[in-house]
């Protein structure tokens, strides 16, 4: 056993830059990049409409079908977005999911992807009430936001890492 905290490891992990220059080239020269960079505001768009109408319907009872269907092509965009997103990792970082930079984003994708997964088993087999599962379709659309926001901050140590090499690079051609 190495004898090191939870803490030192955090760390070290903090410390360890986003993307080595080589994935980085990997990831600036692949048309995945591009894809995931349209796919993810549309991602978020259809949420924010299916959450909209999902609302409605637990509000007032109306707009059972309206919710069902943008629940459906949320899931659809989500199952998208996760096989272009493996196969974005798979170009820059050379495996398919769980590379260390996104580890614990692809966890917790994991969970978004069951809950809604769990939608589409329960709409299809009857096995919820219409307002069950809505709170179903409410419980995913919890884990997106906060797998989103995962991806966000880390889009965010992406620009910083940038940044700081950008920085180190002026200051290095200044003084020499």
């Amino acid at each position: 056993m190495s004898g090191r905290t939870a803490a030192q490891t955090a760390r070290k992990a903090q410390t360890r830059p986003l993307y080595t220059p080589a994935e980085r080239i990997r990831r600036d020269g692949t048309r995945w990049t591009l894809v995931q960079g349209i796919l993810a505001p549309i991602q978020f768009l259809v949420f924010l409409v299916s959450l909209t109408l999902v609302l409605r319907y637990l509000a007032i009872g109306a707009g059972y079908e309206a919710a069902t269907i943008s629940i459906v092509v949320k899931t659809g965009t989500l199952y998208l977005i996760m096989v272009t997103g493996a196969i974005w990792e798979k170009v820059v970082f050379g495996q398919y999911l769980f590379a260390p930079a996104f580890f614990w984003e692809d966890v917790f994708s994991f969970a978004v992807i069951a809950l809604h997964t769990a939608y589409l088993i329960a709409l299809f087999t009857h096995s919820l009430s219409p307002t069950g599962l809505m709170f179903l379709a409410l419980a995913a659309y919890a884990t997106y936001v906060v797998n989103a926001g995962q991806f966000l901050w880390k889009l965010r140590m992406a620009r910083l890492q940038s940044e700081r090499e950008s920085d180190a690079r002026s200051d290095a051609a200044v003084t020499a």
